[in-house]
């Protein structure tokens, strides 16, 4: 890609972009252009003068996600600290920009007294990230509490879509592709501050206490199938501790792929195709991708 060919910006662009640095699993190639824009007005701009045949795709704190070692063509927009905002709209009602964090916002959410957010503290992954998939922990979901979102699409255009509109189902929505959720309302009930703390001081405690937190993975892996619990299905094919070079499966929480070291992202994702094979050979249940595995082998 030629910078001549790029719109001029006001934030931050680059060529040839490394993403192993900003994805939890350390691994991958890198993006053929990575943006950060300055603004909402920067980032639309941008988009209204890319070439509509240039693909474009958001990134969160990459969490959930395997960059694929042959890199990510197109343009990858990361929403920085101006899209990091939260804005309380009424007693019980929050704005929240595309780019605040989980934690963020359900922190947010207690010091103003709004209780039913808590779970977001179990997410580790940003507001655009968990709008578009739907994003639940400990027995809740993203469509418990969004009112509405703001999407910016891949030609420009400002949306906003009504909770309705999003179709959520498990870790789905009806969201294009190309499109960048830049804000997101969300809605809670009254509460009291010191109980909402409590409550996300027990998450946080089994967040530690279950998963590999302090290791370079990508979240859960596998959707949880109907009826079923992803984890124990893995367990029960025998794949707790499973290898493939530097991936692995966590002996922790088997639903978690880790990088020992210097696994690649091949590995890493040849590893889950295994982990796939075994659960589907013994249960002949499939079992389907959480992660999000973006690029070129």
């Amino acid at each position: 890609m030629s910078f001549a060919a790029l719109p001029s910006v006001r934030g931050r662009i680059k060529a040839d972009a490394p993403l192993a640095p900003l994805v939890w699993f350390k691994s991958g190639g890198n993006a053929e252009c990575l943006f950060e824009p300055a603004d909402r007005d920067d980032l639309i701009a941008f988009l209204k003068a890319l070439d509509p045949e240039m693909p474009v795709m958001a990134l969160g704190l990459g969490s959930n996600m395997i960059v694929r070692d042959g890199g990510v063509p197109g343009v990858v927009v990361r929403l920085g600290k101006a899209f990091a905002k939260i804005e309380r709209i009424d007693e019980v009602t929050l704005r929240c920009g595309g780019g605040a964090s989980g934690i963020l916002v359900s922190s947010t959410a207690r010091d103003a007294g709004i209780a039913g957010l808590e779970f977001l503290r179990g997410i580790p992954g940003t507001v655009g990230g968990f709008v578009r998939m739907n994003g639940g922990a400990y027995g809740r979901e993203v469509q418990d509490i969004i009112v509405s979102c703001t999407v910016v699409l891949h030609d420009g255009t400002v949306e906003e879509w009504p909770a309705e509109r999003l179709g959520y189902t498990y870790r789905h929505s009806n969201l294009p592709e190309g499109a960048i959720v830049v804000e997101a309302v969300f809605r809670g009930i009254p509460g009291d501050p010191v109980i909402i703390g409590t409550e996300m001081d027990r998450i946080a405690r089994a967040r530690e206490e279950s998963q590999p937190l302090r290791s370079r993975t990508g979240g859960s892996t596998f959707k949880n199938p109907p009826g079923h619990k992803a984890w124990a299905l893995v367990d029960a094919a025998g794949c707790r501790g499973l290898r493939i070079g530097d991936a692995q499966v966590s002996e922790k929480h088997c639903n978690f792929l880790l990088n020992l070291g210097n696994a690649s992202s091949s590995e890493i994702e040849e590893l889950g195709e295994e982990v796939r094979r075994r659960v589907q050979d013994r249960t002949n249940i499939t079992l389907e991708w959480e992660i999000q595995r973006i690029g070129e082998a």
